[in-house]
């Protein structure tokens, strides 16, 4: 599913149009991505949560030429999946 997919489902869904589909999708999206780049941890109950892990400077090799590569430190974002959402992809909900 792409997020036009998504929009089409909600707008279908709830009797919106795509425009305000969009509004709510982009708007959903949006919190998220500042929640996280705030620090802060978003958890949807039963879907899962978002969060951000830091992951420290290391050394790793290009795969074409096999010279080592510095990669810097950086934050990453991570989800965890709920147990009702484990549940349902493992055929038990």
């Amino acid at each position: 599913m792409v997020r036009s997919d998504l929009v089409r489902i909600i707008a279908e869904e709830y009797g919106l149009s795509r425009e305000d589909a969009e509004l709510v999708v982009s708007t959903v999206f949006g919190e998220i991505a500042s929640a996280l780049s705030d620090g802060n941890r978003v958890e949807l109950r039963g879907f899962g949560a978002f969060s951000v892990r830091y992951r420290g400077s290391r050394r790793a090799h290009n795969p074409r030429t096999g010279r080592p590569v510095a990669v810097e430190r950086k934050h990453v974002p991570f989800f965890k999946p709920g147990k009702r959402l484990r549940s349902r992809l493992n055929g038990r909900g």
